[in-house]
């Protein structure tokens, strides 16, 4: 059942939840919390002095924050004056934040009194036109750039409701190759998944408290743990980073019924817990994983540890996160990422676009209310993306005769070795299950006359595992042309914040790796 009724503007859902709730802790960080009277209250005072404050419709409000309420709050006020949130990571570069501000035109930046030298350095042409800070020196004076400040003072400004259908976000891909494209998002198709999946399939509602260790600045964070949580009228703390340490004490303090991460994260807490004899979910009733492919192994292993159901799903930003979700308590098939979600329709297609047959691998697209409206000032790519209203995720992905799509590789990772097809993800599940591996990952490095051979790049646990070894180990289930070329030790896996491996880095380094030795 798609929870339809959960679909609405901003300002409807928090005069919802402030009138059913208003003295429930909405959110919670290390530093404050907010009741949901509360929330509602800084959020329409805030967006009422961003319209004071110069933000036109459509204009563009730039959150330059670490994880915190304060996040939370920013970009809901965005949002309920009708203007767009560009969330921006807050250990991006002075370049890459520079980007965004140029890209997304954005008028006014939210951020913190360490970030706001950066922001003034920008060129007068992309500058934003105000700059407000989570913390100002009160013997400035300059109150109307204290975010304290205008949280807790209505504005004059009367603040119209938002429009639901309008872009509301522009949510920056991860940008593993070349420049990051700013993603188009509509409320309306953010609350859509929260309606067809985190509602309806995972059943968040206002009994949970969620604990939040994922960058807020990514689409499933955004979509999860502040959209969802607000919509569903739930209780969250917000982790500022993730921490193996923290994570554990703020679980076993046994509030919590709800997490979610990506699987790198859920692998490190079930190593911490295995070592220290711990049990941190005793009081969680259901996880789930998505931003990245969860190995089969690796969820069977948690389950049976913690004995909590650990739901994986696929998503990306383009399609406002989930695509496909495992349903609770019913049958799932090992390494898939489940069913398309309610109401979405979803094909797998060949070169030519022609349907795939079951069990036969294709590029998996998308068509739905979910799907972005396009990539921010690219109408060229855009185009080339959404074609016929289908979004073409370029991953490739196989599906059975009982609708489970497993996702098998993505086009532009392909090895390509002599000719023949490597998805790196299959080959690095396989070097996973090797003992004494902490994280692994795999990559196509050029070779002279295959074109492209797999290498693997490992975090071991203590002793470096030898290459005959990995070999030898994959060997048994993988074919000889899939086998890894060479094996280097690394301390960590490059991965961005959604825990996307970024694979053109270990690339990089291999190679110059390699020159360094030849010279």
């Amino acid at each position: 059942m798609i929870r339809t009724d959960l679909i609405a503007p901003i300002a409807d859902l928090l005069d919802k939840q402030a009138r059913a709730y208003p003295e429930k802790i909405a959110f919670e960080d290390r530093h404050r919390s907010v009741t949901y009277a509360t929330l509602a209250s800084e959020v329409t005072n805030l967006a009422g002095h961003y319209l004071e404050q110069g933000l036109t419709p459509g204009g563009s409000v730039g959150v330059w924050l670490p994880n915190s309420v304060d996040w939370v709050v920013s970009v809901l006020a965005a949002i309920r004056a009708g203007g767009v949130a560009v969330p921006i990571a807050f250990d991006a570069k002075n370049r890459e934040m520079a980007y965004r501000v140029e890209d997304a035109g954005i008028t006014i930046m939210i951020t913190a009194p360490v970030m706001a030298e950066a922001v003034a350095s920008l060129h007068a042409g992309i500058r934003p036109d105000r700059v407000i800070l989570n913390g100002v020196d009160e013997t400035a004076g300059d109150r109307a750039a204290d975010l304290a400040y205008l949280c807790a003072t209505p504005a004059a400004s009367v603040v119209p409701v938002d429009d639901i259908d309008s872009v509301s976000m522009i949510v920056y891909t991860s940008g593993t190759t070349g420049q990051p494209k700013g993603v188009m998002l509509s409320t309306r198709s953010m609350l859509w998944v929260n309606a067809a999946c985190w509602a309806s399939i995972f059943e968040v509602g206002p009994e949970d408290r969620i604990l939040s260790p994922l960058p807020l600045f990514h689409s499933y964070a955004l979509n999860f743990c502040v959209l969802s949580v607000l919509a569903n009228g739930a209780s969250e703390f917000i982790m500022e980073r993730f921490s193996t340490d923290e994570a554990m004490d703020l679980l076993e303090q046994g509030e919590f019924t709800k997490m979610p991460a990506v699987p790198t994260m859920f692998h490190y807490l079930m190593l911490a817990a295995k070592e220290q004899g711990r049990n941190p979910f005793h009081s969680v009733k259901r996880c789930v994983s998505a931003g990245a492919i969860m190995a089969a192994s690796l969820n069977e292993a948690f389950e049976t540890e913690f004995g909590v159901e650990l739901l994986d799903g696929y998503g990306i930003t383009e399609t406002s996160t989930m695509v496909t979700m495992n349903w609770p308590g019913s049958k799932r098939v090992p390494g898939s990422c489940g069913l398309p979600l309610p109401g979405l329709s979803v094909r797998l297609v060949d070169m030519d676009d022609h349907d795939v047959p079951f069990g036969e691998e294709g590029e998996l697209i998308v068509r739905g209310p979910n799907v972005m409206k396009g990539y921010h000032d690219k109408p060229e790519v855009t185009e080339g993306a959404l074609k016929g209203g289908w979004y073409r995720t370029g991953d490739l992905a196989r599906m059975d005769a009982s609708g489970f799509l497993t996702i098998t590789g993505r086009l532009k990772e392909l090895i390509i070795r002599g000719g023949q097809n490597i998805a790196p993800a299959e080959v690095e599940e396989t070097v996973q299950k090797l003992d004494g591996i902490r994280d692994c990952a795999v990559v196509g490095v050029p070779h002279e006359t295959l074109g492209e051979v797999p290498v693997a790049f490992i975090v071991p646990e203590n002793e470096m595992p030898l290459l005959a070894d990995v070999r030898e180990f994959c060997a048994r289930t993988l074919s000889s042309y899939k086998l890894p070329a060479d094996v280097l030790l690394v301390s960590e896996i490059p991965r961005t914040g959604s825990g996307k491996i970024m694979r053109f880095r270990l690339c990089e380094a291999y190679v110059q790796k390699k020159e360094k030795v030849e010279t």
